[in-house]
């Protein structure tokens, strides 16, 4: 009875197991001259090539031309008359592949315990399998910033490339910036505070900010000896940080908050990058002032306070692009996995508020990759660069017109399929809808 039961259950996992395999696979290296013609291309700096001539070979882009480009030998050829040719978007400040089902917690991988946590690398966590990033990527999401959460510095976050079969295959710039959640300085109704806390949570949260300044400053003493009697892997994780390598990513929103960032950033001369940054357009001139990059959080949303215009949100891209402040966008928490496949909507409501639709495009493609320390790589189509293209029928800003019929992750042509599709034609079939 029990060799049954056992044989019972392998056969039903089994079977599940098999329902739940696959077809779809990482592309293969592109192996021959890809030429695109016809297309309008848009190259991610402002620039609009009508008519235009794209080569991309061994993976990079070899030429961008307004004219016909002749190609010897085999080559693929694509004609994109009457479509448009982007850059692939480039999606900061993403959970995608560390949470699968928010409300399922063995499927959550987005923070460690404790609160100063440098050493923790989110890279090492993201899913390639994960059924999310094949539907953000048929939206043109092509990278992503894996960045975690948790604690006070939740880890260091990583970009990825949204076609592989691992974590060590998706690294496309590995650890390339330190996390740090500023505490909360503003002053809560009783009714929005935890039982028993602090009455003061403005003190606590200036307190607790500065338990971070004295770990910074042990970290900068340990950093200056020459030799250790042990390794601190704390400490050794922020060296990025002190030596200018990596970006000091704060996540705050209200203004306070961000000057007590810059000056922290000051202090310890870190290069900083604000992550949220609701009321960034308070003071666009003192960051554009301190060169002071901003992520900001999703566009579509209500305003921070109630003496805020209503469509102050959909009009902060604009107020910061006509300040000179370089910015890009995101998806602060647990829903930044899934709704990241909405990025490219949310830069065409900025090109309804304030801003022109080639910079609304360069907000989420060579904006973001300045940002992320990868734009002599992508960001932009241009001669030399990784060949992250995608091939819309449409305006890809817009979600009427927008429908991807091809895209490249260096070279690579992907696979548009996705679970959402697949189930479109499930039940297309079963319902007999023609």
């Amino acid at each position: 009875m029990k060799k049954q039961i056992i044989y019972t259950l392998f056969f039903a996992l089994s079977g599940i197991s098999a329902f739940a395999q696959e077809t779809m696979h990482p592309s293969p290296a592109q192996s021959k001259t890809i030429v695109i013609t016809g297309g309008t291309i848009h190259v991610g700096n402002g620039t609009i090539i009508e008519n235009g001539t794209l080569v991309l070979e061994k993976g990079k882009i070899k030429t961008v031309s307004a004219t016909p480009v002749t190609i010897s030998g085999d080559a693929e050829r694509i004609d994109a008359t009457g479509k448009q040719v982007y850059p692939g978007l480039i999606a900061p400040n993403s959970s995608l592949g560390l949470v699968e089902f928010a409300s399922t917690k063995s499927t959550i991988d987005i923070e460690e315990l404790g609160e100063m946590n440098p050493n923790i690398r989110s890279i090492v966590a993201y899913n390639t399998d994960s059924k999310i990033i094949n539907t953000v990527r048929s939206n043109g999401v092509l990278l992503a910033q894996i960045t975690p959460q948790g604690g006070m510095i939740p880890g260091s976050s990583s970009v990825v490339q949204l076609d592989a079969w691992n974590w060590q295959d998706a690294a496309y710039a590995m650890d390339n910036g330190i996390h740090f959640k500023m505490p909360a300085l503003i002053n809560r109704p009783a009714a929005f505070q935890r039982r028993g806390a602090n009455a003061d949570p403005v003190a606590a949260g200036l307190a607790r900010l500065e338990e971070a300044r004295s770990f910074f400053k042990e970290a900068k003493a340990y950093l200056n000896e020459k030799t250790h009697t042990s390794t601190n892997l704390k400490f050794e994780a922020t060296r990025g940080l002190f030596d200018g390598s990596k970006p000091f990513f704060v996540h705050c929103d209200l203004v306070k908050e961000m000057l007590a960032a810059i000056n922290f950033a000051k202090e310890f001369n870190f290069k900083l990058v604000l992550v949220g940054a609701t009321d960034s357009w308070m003071i666009a001139d003192i960051l554009k002032e301190n060169k002071v990059a901003v992520i900001l959080g999703e566009i579509h949303s209500l305003p921070a306070a109630e003496d805020d215009a209503v469509d102050q949100p959909y009009k902060t891209p604009g107020m910061l692009q006509k300040a000179g402040v370089l910015f890009s966008m995101g998806f602060e928490g647990g829903d930044g996995n899934w709704r990241q496949r909405d990025l490219p909507f949310h830069a065409g409501t900025m090109a309804a508020y304030g801003m022109t639709k080639e910079e609304a495009l360069s907000a989420i493609t060579l904006n973001a990759a300045k940002i992320l320390g990868i734009a002599d790589r992508t960001g932009s189509i241009e001669a030399g660069k990784d060949a992250n293209i995608i091939i819309s029928t449409g305006d890809v800003l817009d979600m009427r017109s927008s429908v991807l019929t091809n895209a490249f992750i260096q070279g690579r042509a992907l696979n548009l399929d996705n679970k959402h599709s697949q189930l479109f034609e499930r039940y297309k079939y079963k319902y007999d809808v023609k």
